[in-house]
């Protein structure tokens, strides 16, 4: 599926254009993950260290299901409980009919009253979200190709990118400078020392979220560089 953005009516200002431009990407982003988890079935690997398809309908589900497994995501000393109830609503969705309820149950969204439900928050907290975890499902089998993407497509996930980046680098003791190959470019993080990562918007974003080794990106910098790169903890 390729996602475009719709036409904007001319009467709105130029904000609220981009706002709705952007808004739009995240309803279809669902959807193409739901499928594509349908599609593999509850047993598939994933990218996700530990977790198999199922695990992962849990996790989405239980973060915009449950506060205090979405909280658990996020502060350390509720990573537990987070763990365990993925666990469980994984173990009880292993048979197919239940994995599809469970899926669906994702596709449906969050609650009318979850604060998820409002545009801003819809679009920081799943933009990215959706786009990395139907590449972890998609990238985890041995013949796998990238998406085309519609352009305003990649540039709201180089938008979203480039928010992040310095924190999802900050564990690396290296400037990094995130480079598209149509010219744009973000300098994450200023150092003596720097490496370039090329690629399109939303291989950059499988990099930056510690999925190196199945990202299309090629470095530019020092040899010795690119490897203190290639073995630093990303997106933790």
């Amino acid at each position: 599926m390729i996602l475009s953005a719709p036409a904007i009516p001319p009467r709105h200002s130029p904000s609220c254009v981009l706002v709705s431009a952007l808004m739009h990407f995240v309803e279809p982003s669902r959807e193409v993950l739901a499928e594509t988890l349908l599609a593999a079935g509850p047993d598939a690997d994933t990218l996700c260290a530990g977790w198999r398809t199922r695990e992962l309908a849990a996790h989405l589900y239980l973060r915009e299901h449950r506060p205090a497994v979405a909280a658990g995501l996020v502060a350390r000393p509720l990573a537990q409980v987070s763990t365990k109830a993925t666990h469980k609503l994984a173990e009880s969705s292993r048979a197919t009919d239940d994995y599809r309820k469970l899926v669906e149950k994702f596709r449906g969204g969050p609650a009318m009253l979850n604060p998820m439900r409002l545009p801003a928050l819809d679009k920081s907290a799943n933009l990215i979200e959706y786009f990395v975890h139907t590449e972890d499902v998609r990238r985890a089998t041995e013949r796998w190709a990238p998406r085309a993407l519609d352009e305003e497509y990649s540039d709201a996930l180089w938008d979203e990118l480039v928010k992040r980046a310095a924190i999802l680098y900050r564990s690396v003791d290296l400037g990094i400078i995130l480079v598209r190959p149509s010219g744009p470019r973000h300098v994450a993080k200023r150092s003596a020392v720097s490496v370039a990562i090329v690629g399109e918007p939303g291989e950059l974003l499988m990099h930056a979220h510690g999925r190196r080794n199945h990202a299309l990106v090629t470095f530019e910098g020092e040899p010795d560089a690119v490897a203190l790169l290639d073995s630093a903890e990303i997106g933790q």
